[in-house]
């Protein structure tokens, strides 16, 4: 009898502990005593440029002939692809140089968008043009471009069209994380001009909001690392851990039987 009951508490220990519990699959729980605060202004600090970037860059005047020599096809199209951004578009040399007709190498290593413009715009009234010419100066960033990899639906690089994105939204638009993905570790590699930053954050935590790589820079890298439920071979659920631990039974036991 007391075997009985010992096989029995083992029996469902093993699918307690093989399952994922609820709690590490619902994202921004509110855990202990959270109090609603404002964005943590260390997460919205503005992108600076750095090398391999690629700026879409627009010039416009009261006479458009004046500056046509400035605007690609890419920055004139409609419809833009990635492609075509990447031929026709100021890519950041390795000494954080764009290459401008007329203007030659313009530094923007370490500049903002907004500074980027700035500068570019001072450069054209300052040698080339009147104020009287109505220049104007349009940059952003050919697409936000970040990486994702480990236990979601759809890893690889992916480029959103919009200023801002959450890790959130990263992870939504490739396809979610797994029911095996650690959602409480999850990695953001971040390239910085003096080397490389790691984060963590805990997506299971509504104070993930208040993190440094709650909103994503261009070029992270998201890693997704798999919980233990992956390398146990378990299962995931109570019916994938029952339907494990009656195979390795029924193993067991026809075994017993051929060798006796």
């Amino acid at each position: 009898m007391n075997n009985r009951i010992l096989y029995l508490l083992f029996f469902v220990g093993v699918i307690v502990t093989s399952c994922v519990p609820t709690q590490d699959l619902i994202y921004l729980q509110k855990k202990g005593t959270t109090t609603e605060n404002a964005i943590n202004p260390v997460a919205s600090k503005p992108y600076r440029l750095q090398t391999n970037d690629i700026l879409s860059l627009t010039v416009k005047a009261i006479d458009p002939k004046l500056v046509e020599i400035f605007n690609s096809d890419a920055t004139t199209q409609t419809a833009i692809s990635d492609q075509l951004l990447y031929l026709k578009g100021y890519s950041i040399d390795d000494h954080g140089n764009i290459r401008m007709p007329i203007l030659g190498e313009v530094n923007v290593l370490g500049y903002t968008i907004e500074e980027a413009r700035q500068k570019i715009e001072m450069l054209l009234l300052k040698d080339h043009f009147k104020k009287e010419a109505g220049i104007y100066v349009n940059v952003k960033l050919s697409g936000f471009r970040y990486t994702v990899n480990g236990e979601v639906g759809t890893t690889g690089s992916k480029i959103l069209y919009q200023d801002k994105v959450t890790i959130l939204e990263a992870i939504a638009n490739s396809g979610d994380i797994t029911i095996i993905g650690d959602r409480k570790d999850v990695k953001v590699i971040r390239q910085f001009p003096q080397g490389t930053e790691t984060f963590s954050i805990d997506l299971t935590d509504s104070r993930a909001m208040q993190s440094p790589c709650y909103y994503l820079q261009p070029n992270d890298y998201i890693y997704v690392k798999p919980l233990k439920q992956k390398s146990w071979g378990t299962g995931k659920t109570g019916i994938e851990s029952l339907g494990t631990i009656i195979t390795i039974l029924s193993l067991a036991t026809t075994t017993f039987l051929l060798l006796k």
